[in-house]
């Protein structure tokens, strides 16, 4: 006996929406089909067309959960700046629809694992794009990466991978020590020049371009915001999906600064101040994505990112080892992993 799928009403509203375009980008409305997943409310699929194009992408965000609005004004301040983002060919705001060009299926994350892949290369352009990206001149147009959002971020590691992950209740002294912490780190982000920060620029969410001059295309930058410089060099640097020696991550950071002073962007003027401006932002980073991801997992489902976490606690372990200000955490990581039942986690 054959099951019948559930009804999809916003599927049906999106085939509805794409009828009424066939004619003008000649799409294949039987060739529709998911282009890939995302840990928000957000769809995206992927259909056929008779154009050279070839093909298109569809983005569904339900208006109750999403708003296409900043994802229509980032893609025109990073075009601006000659950052490759997807083309927006049609668009209906109030249903949450949009029709982009379609930049193929070959992410950073996919290549890498390819045979012979150039991966200095491809990075040499993303940190080139990163510098364009910065210079942008958002004014008030984006919300502020502020103390509040970052504390907010950080709240997340113990309400989420401490408390439902590890399943552990912090001591008072504890969560006095995590406060502290979270302090030190949110004194170091906002201290640093402000920018555009892309807020997920990362493997994941860069898109390997043909011609090669294009690269990266840059997705899922809806959520940019503005705040500290290095922000999106960690998380590049730093990938929660993808591990660099400490030596090849110096490398690239340094030919960030360089491009970046050449620029003019507000950088530190020393390399060192930089790097340990890296290393404290992506702490606070860190610790905001194990939380996410214990969240994904427990409260939205999607347990695949747990897979991830060894990789985040690696890059958490490698700042509180280096500087002493960071004890008392390194103390707190060491006990809650302890304390927990076993979870194939070590720290």
């Amino acid at each position: 006996m054959t099951r019948e799928r559930p009804f999809d009403e916003r599927l049906e509203l999106l085939r509805s929406w794409l009828q009424e375009l066939a004619a003008t980008f000649e799409l294949r409305l039987e060739s529709l089909r998911p282009a890939s997943s995302d840990a928000s409310f957000r769809r995206y699929f992927r259909i056929d067309a008779g154009t050279a194009a070839g093909s298109y992408v569809a983005m569904d965000a339900p208006p109750a959960h999403e708003d296409c609005r900043p994802f229509v004004h980032v893609a025109g301040l990073l075009a601006q700046q000659g950052v490759s983002t997807p083309q927006i060919l049609a668009c209906d705001i109030d249903r949450g629809l949009l029709l982009l060009s379609d930049f193929g299926v070959t992410t950073y994350a996919s290549a890498l694992l390819q045979p012979g892949v150039d991966a200095d290369a491809l990075y040499a352009d993303a940190l080139a794009a990163l510098v364009r990206m910065q210079g942008a001149q958002p004014g008030s147009t984006l919300p502020a990466y502020d103390g509040e959002r970052l504390l907010a971020e950080m709240r997340l590691f113990a309400d989420w991978y401490v408390a439902r992950q590890l399943g552990q209740e912090l001591t008072a002294r504890e969560r006095e020590v995590l406060q502290a912490t979270f302090d030190v780190l949110l004194g170091a982000a906002t201290a640093q020049a402000q920018v555009l920060v892309h807020r997920d620029y990362h493997c994941r969410n860069l898109m390997v371009l043909d011609p090669p001059q294009r690269n990266p295309g840059v997705l899922d930058f809806q959520d940019a915001v503005v705040g500290p410089v290095t922000y999106d060099l960690v998380s590049l640097l730093r990938d929660a999906y993808v591990e660099w020696p400490e030596a090849q991550q110096l490398d690239w950071a340094a030919r960030y600064w360089e491009q970046a002073r050449d620029a003019r962007l507000p950088v530190p003027a020393s390399f060192d101040l930089l790097w340990r401006d890296l290393e404290w932002m992506g702490l606070q980073r860190s610790l905001k994505v194990l939380g996410i991801f214990a969240r994904l997992c427990h409260r939205d489902g999607k347990p695949a990112y747990l897979a991830d976490i060894p990789l985040v606690l690696r890059h958490t372990q490698r700042v509180v080892d280096r500087y002493d200000t960071f004890r008392g955490l390194a103390r707190v990581l060491e006990r809650v992993h302890e304390r927990a039942p076993q979870t194939g986690y070590s720290f």
